[in-house]
């Protein structure tokens, strides 16, 4: 035991990084891999089994947990935004540097292209399957929307951008009244959980137009591996380029959050900060949206 615990030790020593923002943005990255990974293995079961081992209703949970999870996991390093949209939404409230959203995105889009590589490995045989051997972006055995979102046959650019822009907005809105120090706030650490129901009750009822991105990440990275794993550019071409929709609405989405949420509820608060409020929060460094804007990387 006294060898292992010097390994470790040394382990430690060696990859532990003092520099603040690399932290932070591997935690990022993990935290979406794990959201990513579970809200596109949740689609693969449902299409590849066409339907005999998983539901609509059975993707929102696995989306919703897999939240859940990555909000938990990376919560403590980085605060777990898993989305540029709510990062770029923190920083619009001053409550992040601006320096973290180019940072935060590149990392959460890392995770989800990982996810997507995992979710692929782990269903090769059965995609090659469903597909007759091909790899297919529209049709009956398409299967790149495993991982990326593409819009219904019903569904407009412009309907879809409105789509992204509301779905967007309510997970802001629903973020920002969680972490609100003013609002009935969640105890600290306990911020994942009902993040992940809101993620849940979006898809439940918003899901139907186009898979809910909702994430410019969550649709940038799968979209780019299976670009680079044999779907093809068509990817990015199909359906008159809606790939840019879900990478650009829900930026709007967060504008729109923001404004919403301040002039109806963030800014008629009470300046006298109730005290049952203040207790708990005294010493806390790190939550969804704690991470402060006056850090100074190491």
């Amino acid at each position: 035991m006294g060898r292992q615990k010097d390994a470790l030790r040394k382990l430690d020593g060696t990859f532990r990084t003092r520099h603040r923002l690399l932290r932070q943005g591997l935690a990022e990255c993990l935290g979406t891999l794990i959201l990513v990974t579970f809200s596109c293995g949740g689609v693969a079961q449902w299409i590849l089994s066409a339907g005999s081992h998983g539901t609509f209703l059975s993707v929102n949970f696995a989306v919703g947990g897999g939240v859940a999870l990555g909000v938990l996991v990376s919560g403590p390093i980085s605060g777990g935004h898993l989305n540029p949209a709510v990062t770029f939404a923190l920083c619009l409230l001053g409550r992040e540097p601006w320096r973290k959203l180019p940072w935060f995105f590149f990392f959460q889009t890392l995770g989800a292209f990982l996810a997507a590589g995992i979710i692929y490995c782990l269903y090769l045989d059965a995609i090659r399957e469903f597909g007759h051997g091909e790899l297919l972006v529209v049709g009956k055995n398409a299967t790149a929307g495993i991982f990326a979102t593409y819009p219904s046959k019903h569904l407009s650019v412009l309907n879809g951008f409105m789509d992204q822009v509301i779905g967007t907005a309510a997970l802001v809105i629903g973020v920002l009244a969680i972490i609100d120090p003013h609002n009935n706030s969640v105890l600290p650490g306990r911020e994942a959980f009902p993040v992940g129901l809101v993620v849940t009750v979006i898809g439940l009822t918003m899901g139907f137009n186009a898979g809910y991105a909702i994430n410019p990440a969550r649709d940038l990275g799968p979209r780019l591996f299976t670009a680079v794993a044999g779907w093809g550019l068509e990817v990015f071409t199909v359906n008159a380029y809606w790939s840019v929709v879900p990478i650009t609405a829900p930026f709007v989405g967060a504008i729109v959050a923001v404004m919403v949420y301040q002039l109806m509820v963030g800014w008629h608060h009470s300046k006298d900060e109730p005290e049952r409020n203040r207790e708990g929060r005294e010493g806390e460094q790190l939550k969804l949206a704690s991470v402060s804007a006056n850090e100074e990387d190491a």
